[in-house]
């Protein structure tokens, strides 16, 4: 299966199955698009009509291309095959040890975000809760019993806000390197903040002991102080710039990313992006809300061709920047396409549920954060382990090809079936499809790839 589009100048032909790309003049890309479904007198007698007066094409030309065509397909480069949907189910057998903890060390928030899947930071709970020093330990321990001989271990300090339990978070930081030689594990840990109780202490303590930190900032201040309110009803804009600023600053060349939001009501996000850039942050990411319909900020039918536009003009302008020297990297558009995920995780997905599991406060064990609450999905406990075993075998059976609507999408070795929570929260099953999200999925690859080729096209490589 191949897809062909054009973007930016590009003729870009995807080889869905291979994973390869090529980059053609527009007289081989007809040809490739033509190849399956004319025969190759059909397909001279068009390209010669449409390009032997403009661009004085030949027929021997025409011909060096069948060859070219023919000697890719031969290499399985070009129309090859899918050869994995027999393997799916024993590779995703291979994702049955666990690697990673979602953490809610706080089922609260200084935040009133309006479009907060968790409900202000407290997944609708009676009241505020925080994980005891203990509750954590536990969920420790049981990463380290069900991950096998996995050597990393993943734990993301998250919430609601972690900040208001931070000295738990120190402490469980601490015990996690206490029993890292003797388990023979590496714990790499990550913090999600709103930002507003950042200072010196944390920025130090992070840099330290924090893989990666995640700051949640959604851009220009208008939109940002629009949605991301504290509990007083006012913007948190002008509190958490300047801390993220100094947190970055400090962080040096350290893993972090800025991690925005866009709505309905910024679905020119692309202006939100720049100016994060322009405010001096490298790494950036923002994903569409993901709401019910009935909210004024959700997403809507009308929004998806303008998002489309959207993320092909930050592509766009990433590359007009790029060929500038001030580049900046853009999450969605993070693609390497000589040494990606294994086929292995690209046909099993995120492992959520089986690789991956967020834990709540008082210990109980969900296949992520986006499903903590819902009862139909509470997997067990960290005392006493995973006893809902139905709900296991249901993320255990869900790959690429559980989806039928994946079959013959050339992003779903890209995308790896998408994500099983936004899936379920918008058509009731984990094996259904978010189809807004996969429009705006594919668009993301599409940009992602035309960057790659230009990246190599500018440096003279013929990969």
């Amino acid at each position: 299966m191949i897809h062909s589009y054009k973007m930016n100048g590009y003729n870009i032909i995807i080889d869905s199955n291979s994973g390869c790309v090529h980059s053609v003049d527009e007289v081989a890309y007809d040809i490739i698009n033509m190849y399956e479904t004319n025969s190759r007198d059909e397909i001279k007698k068009e390209i010669l009509k449409k390009y032997s007066n403009v661009q004085g094409v030949t027929e021997s030309e025409i011909e060096e291309c069948f060859e070219d065509i023919e000697q890719l397909k031969a290499e399985g480069r070009l129309f090859s095959e899918d050869t994995f949907r027999e393997t799916a189910l024993s590779f995703k057998k291979r994702q049955g040890v666990l690697k990673a903890l979602c953490l809610n060390v706080a089922h609260t928030c200084n935040l009133a975000c309006k479009y907060c899947f968790a409900g202000k930071g407290e997944y609708n709970e009676e009241k505020c809760s925080i994980m005891p020093f203990e509750v954590g330990k536990a969920a420790l321990d049981f990463l380290v019993e069900n991950s096998g001989t996995r050597h990393n271990l993943e734990v993301d300090f998250f919430g609601g806000e972690p900040l208001l339990n931070w000295e738990v978070c120190k402490k469980l930081v601490e015990y996690g390197r206490s029993i890292e030689k003797e388990k023979n594990k590496n714990f790499r840990f990550t913090l999600t903040t709103n930002g507003l109780l950042v200072n010196d202490e944390v920025i130090d303590f992070c840099n330290r002991e924090m893989g990666n930190v995640v700051l949640s900032l959604d851009g220009r201040k208008e939109v940002h102080d629009r949605l991301r309110l504290n509990r007083a009803g006012n913007g948190s804009y002008d509190d958490i710039l300047p801390k993220f600023k100094e947190f970055v600053r400090r962080r040096g060349d350290k893993e972090y990313y800025i991690r925005g939001t866009y709505t309905h009501y910024n679905t020119d996000f692309s202006k939100d992006i720049i100016s994060m850039a322009d405010e001096g942050f490298k790494e950036l990411s923002i994903e569409p809300v993901v709401a019910s319909p009935k909210e004024p900020y959700a997403l809507t039918d009308d929004d998806i061709p303008k998002l489309l536009a959207e993320y092909e003009a930050l592509a766009n302008e990433m590359l007009r920047r790029q060929r500038k020297g001030d580049c900046f990297t853009f999450y969605h558009y993070m693609i390497d396409l000589d040494r990606g995920p294994c086929i292995v995780k690209r046909v099993s997905g995120c492992g959520v549920g089986t690789e991956y599991m967020a834990v709540t406060p008082s210990g109980d064990l969900y296949p992520c954060h986006q499903f903590v609450g819902d009862e139909r999905f509470l997997l067990g406990n960290v005392f006493s382990g995973v006893s809902n075993k139905e709900i296991l075998s249901e993320f255990e059976s869900c790959n690429i090809y559980s989806h039928k609507e994946c079959e013959n999408c050339f992003a779903k070795l890209y995308c790896s079936g998408g994500c099983a929570a936004n899936a379920y929260h918008t058509t009731g099953s984990v094996n259904g499809v978010y189809k807004n999200g996969c429009d705006l999925h594919r668009k993301r690859i599409e940009c992602a790839i035309m960057l790659k080729v230009a990246e190599a096209e500018e440096s003279g490589s013929n990969q």
